[in-house]
């Protein structure tokens, strides 16, 4: 019974969960002669420049009425469909006025705007857009645009009858084309490959996705790319390697848990690598300490840390980064049954520090211990970054605005508020106190995994940072309240938003400098 189950669960995760027709970029110097739909950017309501100053004048000026009449405003990102105007069946307004010029993160943004705007009035459209008419501090402004537009560009409709249907081609004129298509083709677009890939991930139903299924997914996605070594511990190896908090998560569900690891080698052998640790509950019930019914279908997505670790891999080894890097996934499924773990039992780590659970739902912070302490004995990183859907507190601390990053270092945080920065995914600091350490001493075992009173995210950072040598470089995120949203943003439709992937490839980039 437990192999028709696996084969038939297989066969559904393996098809491409991503029907949605993608579209194709291509960035041109010189606009084709006629094409039916346009963007076009303004700066300045009262003096039009550029695309939207040869449309004004051309229609004598229209534009420029309706733009009254419709009280457009130019601040960034508002929109305006308009039909006719020169010619043009279809132009899309958009305001991007910004007085220091736009950064790269705020051309993304742009870039989402547009692609929502047009995915939600378009039939197949071929699609032109005037890059070079923003005020910007980029050099290659419709790289940034492309790249916003193609990670907005998303639709989980695999299991719909009626699917979504995408623009055919989005054009980008600039005078930079060459560099622009480069900039894309090369390097950007897997960046948003990496991201979708994280959001088909987390968006699947449970039954398709269990820890195996997961691993197969992934190496599918890997396949072919250079430099790439996986390794899959079973069951047994994990047992074999005394991983006992990652076994008895995982030793109440059907599906064995699973230990993912990706080496990528994109320079010399003797160089550390960064070693990236993603949680990767597949599907969380909370076991024995069983969540309310409320909510949790959302929890086939606790598997996000895990599911941007493999976003992260697959962009920098398809550009070819000159990094070392190691993605760890530790891979379980969270299920109530006769043979799962209960509130009180001990766990014994691969460590050897021995825990005593207080919450079976107090998961995700166990794997991660094995996960991130086989990290550093198995690859002696340069530094370790993890990555968890892991407390509602944090969430609540700081809502879907900011992931929770907590270090020892201070610094460290304030360095990767700057990395927040720089991808567009922004985090903010919580702290972790010595005193956290000690909320967290069990009377019967080294440490207990909850139960320690508030505040609850550094509580989870804590435990999580018994595993990691004082002398390692160590980065904890919190993801938990700002991975599933339940409404858009300029650059994902609600739902999962693939977070992490676009942090830690900025984080990676910055390491291979």
């Amino acid at each position: 019974m437990r192999k028709t189950i696996a084969v038939f669960a297989l066969g559904l995760c393996c098809l491409s969960s991503q029907a949605f027709a993608m579209a194709k970029f291509n960035f041109v110097e010189k606009p084709p002669a006629h094409n039916k739909s346009k963007v076009v950017f303004i700066n300045d309501t009262k003096m039009l420049s550029g695309a939207a100053a040869e449309l004004d004048n051309g229609s004598e000026g229209r534009l420029s009425q309706l733009l009254a009449l419709n009280n457009f405003d130019s601040k960034v990102g508002s929109t305006l469909h308009l039909q006719m105007i020169a010619g043009v069946e279809s132009v899309l307004v958009v305001g991007s006025h910004d007085d220091d010029g736009l950064d790269n993160a705020e051309l993304q943004n742009l870039g989402g705007v547009i692609a929502s705007a047009m995915t939600s009035t378009e039939k197949k459209r071929d699609v032109l857009i005037f890059a070079d008419d923003l005020i910007y501090d980029n050099t290659v402004p419709a790289a940034q645009l492309a790249y916003g537009y193609h990670l907005r560009h998303y639709s989980f409709d695999r299991y719909k009858t009626q699917k979504s249907e995408g623009v055919s081609n989005v054009t980008l004129v600039t005078k930079s084309a060459d560099s622009a298509r480069l900039a894309y083709q090369d390097d950007l677009r897997y960046v948003a490959e990496g991201v979708h890939l994280a959001r088909d991930l987390a968006s699947e139903p449970g039954k398709s996705i269990y820890p195996q299924a997961f691993v197969d997914v992934v190496k599918r996605k890997f396949k072919g790319i250079d430099d790439i070594d996986i390794e899959v511990l079973d069951m047994r190896d994990i047992k074999k390697r005394k991983m006992g908090a990652l076994a008895g998560v995982g030793q109440g569900s059907i599906n064995d848990p699973r230990l993912l690891v990706i080496e990528y080698s994109g320079t010399t052998k003797n160089q550390a690598p960064v070693a990236l640790v993603g949680k990767g509950i597949t599907f969380d019930t909370g076991g024995i300490s069983l969540k309310s019914n409320t909510g949790m279908w959302a929890m086939k997505s606790d598997l996000s840390g895990a599911a941007a670790v493999a976003g992260t891999l697959y962009a920098a080894a398809q550009r070819g980064e000159k990094v070392n890097l190691v993605g760890i996934m530790p891979l379980a499924e969270n299920m109530p049954s006769q043979d799962a773990i209960r509130p009180g039992d001990v766990l014994e780590t691969m460590k050897g520090t021995s825990i005593e659970i207080i919450s079976t739902d107090a998961e995700g912070r166990l794997i991660l211990a094995d996960a991130v302490y086989y990290a550093q004995t198995e690859f002696e990183p340069s530094m370790l970054v993890n990555i968890a859907t892991l407390t509602g507190s944090a969430a609540r601390a700081l809502s879907d605005e900011y992931a929770a990053v907590i270090t020892r270092d201070f610094a460290l945080s304030r360095k990767m508020m700057s990395i927040g920065e720089l991808s567009g995914e922004h985090v903010w600091p919580l702290p972790l106190h010595a005193n956290h350490f000690k909320q967290i001493e069990s009377s019967i075992a080294d440490i207990k995994n909850s139960g320690a009173g508030n505040p609850g995210a550094s509580i989870g950072a804590a435990v999580v940072g018994t595993f990691v040598d004082e002398s390692v470089p160590w980065v904890h995120l919190d993801i938990a309240g700002v991975d599933w949203l339940e409404s858009d943003i300029d650059v994902a439709p609600k739902g999962s938003q693939g977070w992490g992937v676009r942090f830690m490839d900025t984080l990676v980039r910055d390491s291979a400098k």
